[in-house]
């Protein structure tokens, strides 16, 4: 292999979503020392990679021997890589694949003196009734509401008992859409569905209200953020000192039929919207109302890092320069 002059900067889930636009961030600013790790499989997440510079790419699989073999060229590590499903009912999974496999690299990164940032999730804020600040003492009063939440959870909490929290960085993602994610099915962002819907001549269907005396059908809240003011977030921690949970969101909620009026804009055509019953199984695991606090973030990056385009400007962005255009980034 050719010999760097820097640090490899390690992306698990590289090849994913957010990862692999977060390569093409750094691609931008002349970074291609980059080691990408993620599982393949037959998904059609290679197509993200294609176009973007890199040192390496490994397999999930053989990424600790690799790791152990090659610590010496390692800098910071971006972990990324985990199970998004927030529909995926195997507990023993997620429990292996987003909290062991968590603690397994910060152990390694700890020890090694190497930057560990990782992914942590807004779904562990649960139906938000303890508030979406990402104080770390509010930890043990959050109550997910889905397995994939508490696996998020479970390394947070991991983290904050053996002391480490302070030393490592975790980001709780909000609700992130653009492009990138046609590989992620059923878990892609509503944007993909509602274009799909107006394609074909469709209504777009939004969920019915489960809490009437709370919300109206389509007027549950959400905290939308675009993928590239997310990447553009991510960045300063790697070079920064500090430690500990930071909210990544737009710090805004907006509602459903606003995110379906902002598609169809983009797509110049007339709103047309279809309230259908959400599925049992999803009522009771359903977040109505997320929205980040986005002081404590604003604080540490600055408000320019932290600032986000609007609803409007970045749907647009989304299906016309990407999903119409069937382009990555």
């Amino acid at each position: 292999m050719k010999k760097i002059s820097q640090p490899l900067i390690v992306i698990t889930g590289g090849a994913g979503f957010i990862g692999s636009c977060f390569v093409r961030y750094l691609n931008d600013q002349g970074i291609d020392h980059i080691v990408i790790v993620d599982k393949l499989g037959k998904s059609e997440k290679w197509k993200n990679l294609v176009g973007k510079r890199f040192y390496h790419f490994i397999e999930k699989e053989s990424f600790f021997p690799w790791l152990k073999e090659h610590e010496a060229l390692v800098g910071p590590i971006i972990h990324l890589g985990a199970c998004t499903d927030t529909m995926e009912n195997d507990a023993a999974y997620l429990v292996e694949n987003n909290y062991q496999f968590s603690v397994n690299l910060a152990e390694f990164a700890l020890s090694k003196g190497k930057r560990f940032i990782y992914a942590s999730s807004a779904a562990t804020y649960g139906n938000g009734a303890q508030g979406f600040n990402d104080d770390c003492n509010q930890l043990f009063h959050l109550s997910p509401l889905n397995m994939y939440g508490y696996s998020k959870q479970l390394f947070d909490q991991w983290a904050k008992m053996q002391g480490v929290l302070d030393q490592i960085v975790g980001l709780k993602f909000f609700n992130v859409f653009g492009p990138n994610e046609w590989h992620k099915g059923r878990m892609a962002s509503a944007v993909i569905k509602m274009v799909q819907q107006i394609e074909k001549k469709e209504a777009i269907k939004l969920f019915k209200t489960t809490k009437p005396n709370q919300f109206a059908d389509g007027e549950q809240k959400r905290d939308f953020i675009y993928v590239k003011d997310v990447v553009k977030m991510i960045y300063p921690f790697l070079t920064n000192q500090v430690g500990g949970l930071f909210n990544i969101g737009s710090a805004i909620a907006s509602t459903w039929n606003e995110l379906a009026k902002a598609v169809c804009l983009a797509m110049n055509e007339k709103i047309n919207i279809e309230y259908i019953d959400m599925p049992k199984e999803l009522v009771e695991k359903y977040q109505n109302y997320s929205c980040a606090d986005m002081s404590k973030t604003k604080k540490t990056i600055g408000h320019h890092a932290a600032s986000c385009i609007s609803l409007n400007e970045a749907v647009h962005n989304y299906v016309n320069h990407h999903l119409l255009t069937h382009c990555s980034w």
